[in-house]
């Protein structure tokens, strides 16, 4: 985002309590005040239960009307268990703002050693210039079948077909089918009347993103949320990284890098 967009980018992470990033804190996020002065808020984050201070910075930019772009587990961003006045962020607010809350998945079968979704393009669209089909590490997410619908004016961009299906197994797939969309454009309208650009994908399993393809879908879908689709060249931006990128594979607990601060990442 920074070489293609020009942009800055800000960092917001869970910390602790002498600032080393720590994703199993639940109830807290710093740096969520850039959001004040931000023209794009990129979401992946998973069960969150914000305390309110931090919370109304993200309700105050998503009310704003400027754009919004979701990653996967962002269905399911907040998990308020007890304090019913925000029970709504639970689930309905997922599904009004990126389209469809938490349901269900298809599996997380040896997990980071295999891909598990294979990816293909529905349709064309500036957002998928030189992003060819591709196989992703993410499981399937259902979103879309058996009684459910994706909400809103979703426009679908690219379906997952499972490769492997715990609902399969089951003999479930009359609800949760084998092939669902994985990522999708729409307009949000907020509370105070504003219309803001949404891109979201359910895809973004770290290793997902050492494929360009998922590379190429995330800054792209940026693109489009900023309106700044014409920028994007016929066969996509360059998305090679500026150092060897080697996340940790996927999973809580110490599943990720440790004793890091924010400015590091």
């Amino acid at each position: 985002a920074e070489k293609a967009l020009g942009a800055k980018v800000s960092l917001c992470f869970s910390t602790d309590s002498v600032g080393i990033v720590d994703p199993n804190r639940l109830d807290h996020i710093a740096g969520l005040e850039a959001l004040d002065d931000a023209d794009l808020m990129v979401m992946f984050t998973r069960f969150r239960a914000l305390p309110d201070h931090q919370l109304k910075f993200i309700l105050d930019y998503v009310n704003s009307g400027k754009p919004v772009v979701g990653f996967r587990t962002s269905t399911h961003a907040f998990l308020y268990k007890t304090d019913s006045t925000k029970f709504h962020m639970n689930n309905t607010w997922p599904a009004d703002l990126f389209g469809q809350q938490w349901i269900t998945h298809h599996g997380h079968f040896d997990d980071g050693n295999r891909p598990l979704t294979k990816v293909n393009k529905r349709k064309d669209h500036r957002i998928l210039n030189g992003i060819s089909d591709f196989d992703a590490y993410s499981w399937l997410y259902h979103v879309e079948g058996g009684g459910w619908n994706l909400q809103g004016d979703c426009d679908i961009l690219l379906d997952g077909n499972s490769l492997r299906s715990s609902h399969e197994e089951g003999g479930r797939l009359d609800k949760f089918p084998l092939t669902n969309p994985v990522a999708w454009t729409k307009n949000y309208l907020s509370h105070s009347n504003k219309s803001s650009r949404v891109f979201f994908t359910t895809l973004g399993h770290p290793y997902d993103f050492k494929n360009e393809n998922m590379r190429r879908l995330a800054l792209q879908g940026m693109a489009w949320a900023l309106s700044r689709e014409d920028e994007i060249p016929t066969k996509g931006f360059a998305v090679n990284p500026d150092r060897a990128f080697e996340p940790n594979n996927s999973g809580f607990g110490k599943k990720y890098k440790l004793n890091k601060r924010p400015e590091e990442f």
